[in-house]
């Protein structure tokens, strides 16, 4: 297997960036606690997934130059509505 290119790392974030508007996104209405709880989980879990990311050596992060402020954020948040 590969290494990254910069467009995959750019994909996996913008993907990132999915998760913490989902996060972001109220409870719909008609959506049952149970529902917008998996959905939570679902996202948090995506995110603290692919923080950890590395490259093939296993120890590299994939990681360089983006901010993670957001999805920190939105862990947080998903965390504390779970």
């Amino acid at each position: 297997m590969a290494e990254k290119t910069a467009d995959e790392v750019a994909a996996i974030f913008s993907a990132a960036g999915d998760s913490v508007t989902v996060i972001n996104t109220d409870k719909a209405s008609g959506q049952t606690d149970e529902d917008f709880k998996a959905r939570i989980k679902r996202n948090v879990d995506h995110l603290e997934l692919i923080k950890k990311y590395k490259k093939l050596d296993e120890t590299t992060s994939i990681w360089t130059s983006e901010s993670f402020t957001a999805i920190d954020a939105a862990i947080t948040k998903g965390k504390g509505l779970l």
